[in-house]
Order: C-alpha cells, then structure tokens, then sequence
C-alpha cells in the first residue's frame, strides 16, 4: 500500500469560454470504478442538454484502472487528454468530466485538445489537490505527568495528534 498519493479534496467546477463555447470542468476523488461511472453518468444526466460530456478517471494504487471518453467528439481529442492532465499531474483516485456547450465555432482537432485540457485542468484545480497519508491511529494509556512529554515527541516528527482524556477506572 502507498504511504502516500496526490489526489483531490472534494468536488470542484469551474467554467471557461473558449470561442463562444462553453467548458464547464467536474473534478471529484474516486475509491472505485463504479463510483467513477456514478459521478459521470450524474453530470450527464445534469447537463443533459449539452453538446458533449467528455470524461476519464484513474484510480487504484498503481493505476490499475484508466478509462476516458471523448463521448462524440473526434476520437482522441476529449477523454484522451483529459486523462493525461491527471497523469500529469501525479493524481490517483480522481475522476473529471469536461462538458461542452457549442458555441457555433468549430475549434479544429487542435483546439479541441487545448480546450478540454484547459477545462480538466480548471476542474482540478477548483476541487484542490491534497496528499493522502497512510496512518494509523493508537490509544496509549499514560500517566497524566507524562502528556506533554508524551506529546512533543511526535509533534516534534511533523506527526498530527489529537488528545482523547478518558477517565481513570
């Protein structure tokens, strides 16, 4: 199992305009396949009337599981580069769906890349990047005289602690 693996926070959505055409980029943390198809198929069915909802997903521990879809628009243009903003960006557990609106302008096969790179890229960025650490929670029972000495050595290691007092049986 990793120590630990980029990933992002929650659910993020940002918009940009691009020749009158509208990107609207979804991102939001997966732990499986399904749930990646959940989160697609519901921005589908909330953005049913758009052009296009282009997505990819990774997810598992050595990226097991990679899946994109430009979803209509020329092949290789949508979900391809979608994906490898995620690759390229050191994520695991993610998934993002770009929808577009057509603005009347054809972007060209070219444009196209640049314009759901851009939107993927805005998507992730709204749902803002953490690390996810392995861990492991312990009980310690100790002698109150011993807290704070007890609690400084790992505070000294960068380590997160909280402190749960229990009452004395």
């Amino acid at each position: 199992m990793l120590a630990q693996y980029r990933t992002v926070k929650g659910f993020g959505q940002a918009e940009i305009v691009i020749k009158k055409s509208r990107f609207i980029g979804f991102a939001r943390p997966v732990e499986s396949e399904e749930e990646a198809i959940q989160f697609i198929e519901g921005i589908k069915k909330e953005h049913w009337s758009a052009t296009h909802n282009c997505s990819a997903y990774m997810i598992g521990e050595r990226d097991e599981i990679q899946k994109a879809s430009d979803d209509g628009e020329p092949s290789g243009t949508a979900g391809k580069p979608i994906l490898e903003v995620i690759k390229n960006q050191g994520l695991k557990n993610v998934a993002v769906v770009v929808t577009r609106y057509f603005g009347g302008i054809m972007l060209g096969a070219g444009g196209l890349i640049r314009a759901y790179t851009d939107g993927a890229v805005a998507g992730l960025a709204a749902a803002q990047q953490v690390y996810r650490v392995l861990h492991r929670e312990m009980l310690v029972e100790i002698d109150y005289t011993w807290l704070g000495k007890v609690e400084n050595e790992p505070r000294g290691r960068g380590m997160r602690m909280g402190r749960r007092l229990l009452p004395i049986k």
